[in-house]
């Protein structure tokens, strides 16, 4: 039987009505959360915002034009500024200029076209298999071969014809989803490719090679730190026999996106954007200091169950996002780099 790629499906029918949050997910039957996405916000919070969004456009310019000028005479101030969250509404723009994606793109006329309408992939059943395992919850991604449904296959199979030494890995997907509710494809896959290729922080196909090599190596850099910043819960860990590869790989893979509440992951992605893989550390060690007296108390199957289920205060962004920066891990993680090396011989 010939294999269809996904652009001769016919779209299936569309989902049925249901309330979405801000960000276009279907909401939840229950939601008491302080932070729920239904509350509406104050007339003073709307001008507060307005407020921000301005001085974000005058930082950047029209299209982007003022944004390196500005980074170079305010380092400082962006970094701040990018700490407290970029405006919803210029996110887009905003991460293909901190990531380096949009000079990459002009580079590379026609390249995206080309990958998408003339290229094969020995990826593409796969990516079309697991399509709707990401943010199935999201109306942009719930009809079946519809119109996001065909831009995320378009992204992965052009990234799986680009770098065919990762092809496509399923953890992939939700990082393509997340820049495709932001920007076009086109962005989304120059954007996967800055990071991948690492055209501003260290290159993160190693999240994505056969073996996983990156993936090995931060969670042994990850274990550590949590040992030296928290020895009474490694201990703990040790004697539960847990260990990051069975909490923490998804961290990593997917930068926080495949199961944390969608606030909290955009918040972390625009300090990950411009500051780079440390803090998926930093969010993690943060994570596990805010539920510490909790996690050292409890036995391996409750342990696993926490693990998995923060409570809901740790999923603040105001709260968790301060914590992490206070975690200072960028030495140690260069040496802890260095001491994985040389034990695996490299």
């Amino acid at each position: 039987m010939e294999k269809k790629k996904i652009d001769e499906y016919e779209p299936g029918p569309l989902p049925s009505p249901r309330p979405l949050d801000r960000f276009g997910f279907v909401k939840q039957e229950v939601n008491n959360s302080p932070h729920g996405l239904t509350k509406g916000k104050s007339a003073y919070e709307f001008e507060r915002e307005e407020r921000r969004v301005r001085k974000w456009r005058k930082m950047i310019g029209v299209g982007g034009s003022e944004w390196k000028h500005y980074v170079r005479r305010n380092p400082r101030v962006v970094k701040m500024c990018i700490r407290k969250g970029v405006p919803d509404c210029l996110r887009g723009l905003v991460w293909q200029l901190i990531s380096g994606s949009r000079d990459i793109l002009l580079m590379n006329p026609g390249v995206y076209e080309q990958l998408v309408i003339y290229e094969t992939s020995a990826s593409e059943l796969d990516i079309i298999r697991d399509i709707s395992r990401t943010f199935p919850s999201h109306v942009f991604f719930q009809q079946r071969h519809g119109p996001g449904q065909r831009s995320l296959y378009n992204v992965l199979k052009a990234y799986s014809v680009y770098d065919r030494d990762v092809g496509y890995v399923q953890g992939m997907g939700f990082l393509a989803g997340l820049l495709l509710l932001y920007m076009s494809e086109e962005d989304a896959f120059w954007l996967l490719v800055a990071l991948l290729k690492g055209a501003v922080h260290a290159p993160m196909e190693g999240l994505y090679q056969v073996g996983l090599p990156l993936v090995q190596q931060y969670l042994f850099q990850f274990d550590c730190l949590m040992k030296e910043h928290m020895p009474k819960l490694g201990e703990h860990f040790t004697q539960e026999m847990i260990n990051p590869s069975m909490y923490a790989s998804q961290w990593f893979i997917t930068v926080f996106s495949y199961s944390f509440p969608f606030h909290l992951a955009l918040r972390i992605w625009d300090v990950f954007l411009h500051e780079g893989v440390k803090i998926v550390f930093k969010v993690g060690l943060a994570l596990l200091k805010f539920c510490h007296d909790d996690l050292v108390k409890l036995p391996f199957e409750k342990l696993m169950h926490a693990l998995r289920n923060f409570p809901e205060g740790a999923m603040d962004p105001d709260t968790l996002l301060p914590m992490a920066n206070s975690i200072k891990v960028s030495r140690r993680l260069e040496e802890l780099k260095q001491e994985y090396d040389k034990k695996n011989g490299k």
